[in-house]
C-alpha cells in the first residue's frame, strides 16, 4: 500500500523564487536564507518521495471571489505556472498523479470533507516556491505532485483542528491506495507576516518558535488555536500556518522533528522549515 513517509514545512515567500531568477541567491541578504534550506535538500536526495501531497494556498490566481473553495485538489495531469503579472514562473509545470489525487478526494469526501475537486488549474508561488527551495532549477521535478489548495485569504478560512482532521483523512486516504507508493506531504505557507496596515512587516519570534516546537510536542494546543490568536500574535498572514496543521495530522498521533531552520527577516516575513517523520 502506499505510506506517507515524512511531513515538510516551508515558507512560499515570492521574493525566494524572484532571487534565484534574479541570481541573487548568494548575496549578503539571500545566502543565509538559502544555505538554510541546503540540509533539506541534502536529505530529500537520500528520502526522494514518489508523490508530493503540497498544501498551500493560492494567491488570486487560479480563484478569486467569484469562487472560494476551502480545500480544492488538483487531480489533472498537470499544472501550468500561473502569471502572477510578471508572467508565469519560469519554472516547470507541475506534474500530478491523478489516480492517487482521484482517490485520495473520493476518500475524503466518503469521510465528510467537502473537498472542491480540480482537472484544470494553475498553480502559483504559493506551490512552485517550495519546490524550487527544495529542488532548485531541474528541467522537470523529480517527483510528482498533487496540490491541494486551502483559503486562508478570504474570511473565514478553515480552523486548524479541521485542517488537522483534513491530514488525519488524507492519512487514511493513502494508506488504503493499493499502489506502493512513498508519499511526502508538504505543509507551506508563514510564518508570522503582516504585509499591510499599521502593522506591516510584524514578526513574532516567540510565537513561532512555540509554534514550530508544538508541532510535535503539544499538536493538540495547535488544533485548538482560535484564528484570532494567529491575528494578534502572528499578523494577518500568519494564519497561513493552518496549512502545516494539515501536513502534522497526515503523519499520525506521533511524530519526531529531524531538521529545523528559522530565519528573520526574509522580505518583512519569518521563515520556516521543518522536517518531521512519523513516529
Amino acid at each position: 500500500m502506499a505510506r506517507i513517509t515524512a511531513g515538510l514545512t516551508s515558507s512560499h515567500i515570492p521574493a525566494l523564487g524572484a532571487a534565484m531568477q534574479t541570481g541573487t541567491t548568494g548575496n549578503d541578504y539571500w545566502s543565509p536564507v538559502f544555505q538554510g534550506y541546503n540540509w533539506a535538500k541534502e536529505w530529500l536526495k537520500d528520502n526522494m518521495p514518489d508523490v508530493v501531497v503540497l498544501v498551500y494556498n493560492d494567491h488570486a490566481s487560479a480563484f478569486d471571489m467569484n469562487i472560494i473553495p476551502t480545500f480544492a485538489i488538483g487531480c489533472a495531469e498537470s499544472f501550468k505556472p500561473a502569471d502572477e503579472g510578471w508572467g508565469p514562473r519560469p519554472v516547470p509545470d507541475v506534474i500530478g498523479h491523478p489516480d492517487l489525487a482521484w482517490h485520495i478526494a473520493q476518500s475524503c469526501i466518503l469521510d465528510e470533507f467537502d473537498m472542491t475537486i480540480m482537472n484544470k488549474m494553475e498553480v502559483d508561488h504559493g506551490c512552485t516556491v517550495p519546490l524550487s527551495m527544495m529542488f532548485g532549477e531541474p528541467e522537470a521535478w523529480p517527483c510528482k505532485v498533487i496540490p491541494l489548495a486551502v483559503n486562508v485569504v478570504t474570511y473565514p478560512p478553515p480552523s486548524g483542528n479541521r485542517c488537522y482532521s483534513l491530514g488525519e483523512a488524507i492519512k487514511r486516504a493513502v494508506e488504503s491506495y493499493p499502489e506502493d507508493l512513498n508519499v511526502q506531504v508538504w505543509g507551506t505557507g508563514g510564518m508570522s507576516h503582516q504585509l499591510q496596515g499599521p502593522r506591516a512587516g510584524l514578526v513574532n519570534k516567540e510565537f513561532d518558535t512555540a509554534f514550530m516546537n508544538d508541532m510535535t510536542a503539544n499538536p493538540e494546543r495547535l488544533r485548538k488555536m482560535p484564528h484570532i490568536e494567529y491575528l494578534r500574535e502572528a499578523g494577518s498572514e500568519g494564519i497561513e500556518l493552518v496549512m502545516w496543521l494539515i501536513m502534522r495530522g497526515a503523519l499520525g498521533k506521533n511524530a519526531h522533528e529531524i531538521h529545523r531552520f528559522y530565519h528573520i527577516p526574509a522580505s518583512n516575513t519569518a521563515l520556516g522549515q521543518l522536517v518531521l517523520e512519523p513516529a
